[in-house]
């Protein structure tokens, strides 16, 4: 009897626990990412040059550095001329069940902008945040989820810094993290 109840109760406190331990590796991935945008940041001001994320929608990132002053670009870290700092870091495989992506029907972070959508990321025409010797960057979003909880990392252009915000899914508002 007494295991019956037992095992009754450790069944009923699962999905609870289990639902805080996807809402602490979201929020963990979401201080991670806006910990490695204020890197590249620290990175572009001591070494005065433009140093850039490059987010993929599968979940991976990298920091690159601008090699002949006209910017971190797609083609020239194609072509091998803007150089990669670091390894390419996944974030699934520090922080099991949290993507890149959107929640479906997620309202807009700024009040009567546009919803993200299901680009989870938000950084102009590219998948680049870059960050000149200045401290400035260009400003974007970047969308992170788990099954049941949503964050969005703001980068603002004018002082390079990072906000973390969490969709609160009751009163459908974004509230700081």
């Amino acid at each position: 009897m007494a295991l019956g109840i037992g095992a009754m109760l450790s069944g009923m406190a699962l999905p609870p626990v289990l639902r805080t331990l996807e809402e602490y590796r979201a929020a963990g991935a979401a201080r991670y990412v806006a910990s490695r945008l204020q890197r590249a940041r620290m990175e572009a001001v001591r070494r005065s040059s433009n140093v850039a994320v490059r987010f993929t929608e599968a979940g991976e990132l990298a920091m690159f550095v601008d090699a002949n002053g006209n910017g971190v670009l797609s083609a020239e870290i194609r072509d091998g001329i803007d150089r990669q700092l670091g390894a390419t870091e996944r974030i699934g495989n520090d922080f099991t069940g949290v993507v890149l992506g959107t929640l479906p029907g997620l309202p807009s972070v700024e009040p009567g902008g546009a919803p993200p959508g299901a680009d989870p990321i938000r950084l102009g025409s590219s998948n680049i945040a870059s960050f000149t010797s200045m401290g400035t960057s260009s400003s974007g979003s970047v969308y992170l989820r788990s099954r049941t909880c949503q964050f969005v990392v703001r980068i603002y252009g004018d002082t390079g810094k990072t906000r973390i915000l969490r969709f609160e899914e009751r009163s459908r508002q974004w509230r700081m993290a």
